[in-house]
């Protein structure tokens, strides 16, 4: 059915995999209309409950399709290439599942801006995460310079984007960009199994909270409590509460339905 990614359910989890293997899983339009088209499936199907998204062995994407980039021929034209993918990457973060990059090999450029608008990322030790642009005279246009100051600090960030140089697996870990590192042959088994963990939480307190945190890097901090407490007075009367409360009491596991 796609042309430039792999797609399944596996019970309450969604699985996205990149597959472009002979342009090294870079970004192209066919592969954002495709992407857009899942998100949206993904974001109406209350049953699945989160979002794996991964690429190859050896690269998880290597960044833009340079030859949609060289046919920018005007400043206009690249503003438009920028926000299409800004916009790509703003759905994946505005998703209401949670969603975990399972990272191997090469995250580069629009690869690593699109890992940065998961939720998670779980990297193999084989992983490398890089903002090159500036080595070409450009700089990241997907988000790069907006996100990584926000995840790992503005020293990290600006030495990642000025410099260019990419970064292991276990200084990703060490400044906070990926949450977990683990063998290659074992990263999908870690993904999966956290996103299971995540696939059994309440859905609507998780979409909630999801969206709180998201919104609190662009709130003030009064805003920012006033919609916590509007969305904690929208969830008062959930299945979901009542039956955490109940099963705290009664000392038992509780009975989640996402209702």
């Amino acid at each position: 059915m796609y042309q430039s990614l792999n797609y399944q359910k596996q019970g309450p989890v969604s699985v996205i995999q990149i597959n472009r293997p002979q342009k090294k899983n870079s970004l192209n339009t066919e592969l954002r209309h495709e992407m857009e088209e899942v998100m949206r499936e993904i974001a109406a199907d209350a049953k699945q409950r989160a979002v794996i998204l991964t690429g190859g062995e050896e690269i998880f994407c290597a960044g833009a399709d340079i030859s949609e980039i060289e046919g920018a021929a005007s400043a206009e034209a690249a503003y438009q290439h920028a926000r299409e993918f800004q916009i790509l990457f703003e759905q994946l973060e505005a998703l209401p599942q949670p969603v975990i990059a399972a990272v191997s090999g090469y995250a580069l450029g629009g690869g690593c801006e699109l890992a940065l608008a998961c939720d998670f990322r779980i990297a193999s030790d084989t992983a490398r995460f890089g903002l090159p642009e500036i080595k070409i005279g450009a700089f990241p246009g997907g988000g790069g310079t907006q996100r990584l100051p926000r995840l790992i600090g503005t020293a990290k960030a600006k030495e990642m984007i000025l410099i260019g140089d990419p970064i292991t697996a276990e200084q990703a870990l060490a400044v906070g960009l990926v949450m977990k590192v683990t063998p290659k042959a074992r990263l999908m088994e870690e993904a999966n199994a956290f996103a299971v963990k995540l696939a059994s939480l309440p859905r609507l307190a998780l979409q909630a909270s999801k969206m709180l945190i998201n919104r609190s890097q662009e709130m003030d901090l009064a805003s920012g409590l006033e919609l916590e407490a509007r969305s904690f007075g929208a969830i008062a009367h959930t299945h979901d509460l009542a039956e955490g409360t109940k099963a705290f009491m009664e000392k038992r596991k509780p009975n989640f339905t996402g209702d």
